[in-house]
């Protein structure tokens, strides 16, 4: 028997006024997976998690939560999914323990269970000392752990993690991967939109590159750097005086017209063949050419975001007037 999808999505398409939002987005997320949803601001990728999430109804196509259609069996979509936004959606007069102790009962949990409940989550996020103190003491990244927390009270087995890391310091964001995994590795299925490319490559089984509120890309993260291009040799030279000879040599041998920044004596060199490297390595040396350091590497997310949509993946103000026409 096929197994059914957690997500299926085909042609959605949100209009607010004359900005199509999301136009036509197609996706296909299995069970037990991450999948990254990538893009800049104003993608559409919050407005796709919102009509994803019966937050907003579609103007066009369709969705499916676990065979469940999200507009004529929104309640049961509901009960199937937890939702985590970039703002944490807690009360700051109360204290940790408090606010997941309300999202309990708000879910049905009985007093008893909504308060062992919320010592689970907190010992698991590691909020246990913070568990009687006021919400507006939190540091962000304990805030964000706390969102994260109060959307698990359900046990949902699918999870909507909207940008869960914009903001947050490095050791932070670390152990938010960390959480993120240990879902999955319990059952959990994660649909993860970010702006973080490195972020989408750690953690994603698959990833869909969304641009203008249409799907530009999808597949693995390494389908879609194999899809711009092998890998790039970088070599930085011992002298920089030698670096218009090192472009020659590499020209003549491999064909291929290298990048050069005479700054750092530093050459980056595209591989379509990586077995040319012991050649050229070779050839340079018979040049009198030496070496600081060298090394290969493989395209990143970013040189794949900036093939497929022109455009680097940074920030703008559209995302901004996309949020104000998605409910809170």
């Amino acid at each position: 028997m096929a197994t059914i999808p957690a997500i299926e999505a085909q042609g959605l398409v949100k209009v607010f006024g004359d900005n199509r939002a999301v136009d036509g987005v197609d996706l296909v997320v299995q069970p037990g997976t991450v999948y990254g949803v990538l893009g800049p601001n104003g993608a559409g990728k919050t407005t796709t998690i919102s009509m994803l999430a019966t937050l907003l109804k579609p103007d066009g196509g369709s969705a499916r939560v676990f065979g469940h259609d999200v507009a004529r069996e929104a309640a049961t979509v509901r009960s199937l999914i937890g939702v985590t936004g970039q703002y944490a959606s807690v009360d700051e007069t109360l204290s940790a323990t408090e606010n997941l102790v309300v999202f309990g009962r708000l879910l049905g949990l009985s007093g008893k269970q909504a308060r062992a409940k919320s010592v689970e989550l907190l010992e698991r996020f590691s909020l246990t000392e913070a568990a009687k103190r006021p919400l507006k003491k939190f540091s962000g990244g304990m805030r964000r752990r706390l969102d994260l927390a109060a959307s698990l009270i359900a046990q949902p087995p699918l999870i909507f993690l909207d940008e869960p890391t914009t903001g947050l310091d490095p050791r932070t964001r670390a152990q938010m991967w960390d959480t993120i995994r240990e879902l999955v590795a319990t059952g959990s299925t994660v649909l993860l939109t970010t702006q973080y490319l490195d972020e989408a490559d750690q953690l994603a089984d698959r990833i869909a590159v969304i641009d203008r509120g249409r799907v530009v890309a999808e597949g693995t993260a390494d389908d879609l750097k194999a899809s711009v291009g092998t890998a790039s040799l970088q070599l930085r030279l011992a002298d920089g005086g030698d670096l218009a000879v090192a472009e020659a040599r590499i020209r003549n041998l491999l064909g291929v017209q290298p990048v050069a920044s005479a700054e750092r004596a530093w050459l980056t060199v595209p591989l379509q063949d990586p077995e040319r490297v012991t050649d050229l390595l070779v050839e340079l040396r018979d040049a009198g050419i030496r070496l600081a350091e060298f090394g290969v590497q493989k395209p990143t997310l970013d040189e794949v975001f900036l093939a497929i949509t022109g455009h680097e993946a940074d920030r703008s103000t559209a995302e901004e007037a996309e949020k104000e026409q998605v409910p809170a």
